[in-house]
């Protein structure tokens, strides 16, 4: 089983309940395969705690893990990899027309691809797994 990959970020926000700044904790993981994310808070000053999670992460959150963290590359190690693999791969898991993995696959091999790593490390685990070796870290 290849281990879990995430990301996490603090930051400050206003209490749903009291409006009193609170600290939140977020994190987006790679794990048994599956991209998951999750935000917890607790008020100091009223005691409201708030926990949410789901699978595709928020933007805000995703943005702020880039601006904290850096992007990740998604990288091809194999420059005479079959491209169309590689955009099959991209099409089922990104969910985008020809077109698009197309322009994504060109990304992908010129080394132009990039997102949080728990994102680029699942992808790189799915082209492993059809056979084009890959790698995610950052520049």
């Amino acid at each position: 089983m290849e281990q879990s990959v995430l990301e996490t970020v603090g930051y400050s926000a206003r209490c749903q309940d009291c409006g009193a700044e609170v600290e939140c904790r977020g994190v987006q993981v790679l794990a048994e395969g599956r991209l998951r994310w999750d935000v917890e808070s607790t008020c100091s000053a009223c005691g409201f705690a708030l926990a949410v999670c789901g699978g595709e992460v928020p933007s805000e959150l995703r943005e702020r893990m880039l601006a904290e963290h850096g992007p990740a590359t998604l990288r091809v190690l194999d420059a005479a990899a079959d491209t169309v693999v590689i955009m099959r791969v991209l099409r089922a898991e990104l969910g985008i027309d020809l077109a698009g993995a197309r322009a994504a696959a060109r990304r992908v091999l010129s080394g132009d691809y990039a997102g949080t790593l728990p994102e680029m490390e699942s992808l790189a685990r799915k082209l492993r797994a059809a056979a084009i070796p890959a790698a995610a870290d950052r520049p």
